[in-house]
């Protein structure tokens, strides 16, 4: 007699578990010429940290964050250039970059998304109208 092991596996479709929502990078303030200039004075002089600390002024938190996603300046990774400086200070949770080059200075702020529970799908909403216009009646031509 032979005897056979089956061994189920079983697949979780249980939408209450989500995958894992990885961190993101919005920014907080970037800053170009005149302004940047002062900022590049303070890395020269006192170091990145400090420029962190200054341009931190200017993180407003949900404010920020919330800006950041209606304007799309949101990014999986750090937005560099190969010729930028890229100072990253995970205890406070922003990267700085900055390009003497160029003149600029960006200040970004690590945050992880919130994924809202949506027990339903879903549909997502109508743009422009489109689903109340309909064609235009067609005529025979021009007429005389």
């Amino acid at each position: 007699m032979n005897s056979t092991t089956t061994t189920a596996t079983s697949i979780s479709t249980d939408s209450a578990v989500a995958p894992p929502i990885e961190p993101r990078w919005m920014s907080v303030v970037f800053m170009q010429g005149d302004e940047a200039d002062a900022v590049l004075d303070i890395i020269d002089r006192n170091g990145p940290e400090a420029a962190i600390n200054h341009l931190s002024q200017w993180d407003y938190g949900d404010e920020t964050r919330d800006a950041a996603l209606v304007n799309g300046y949101v990014y999986d990774e750090i937005p560099q250039s190969p010729t930028d400086f890229t100072i990253r200070s995970d205890a406070v949770g922003y990267a700085l970059t900055y390009n003497h080059h160029f003149g600029y200075v960006s200040l970004l702020r690590r945050f992880e998304p919130v994924v809202e529970d949506a027990r339903e799908p879903v549909a997502p909403p109508s743009r422009f109208g489109f689903e109340r216009q309909r064609p235009a009646r067609r005529a025979n031509g021009l007429r005389l």
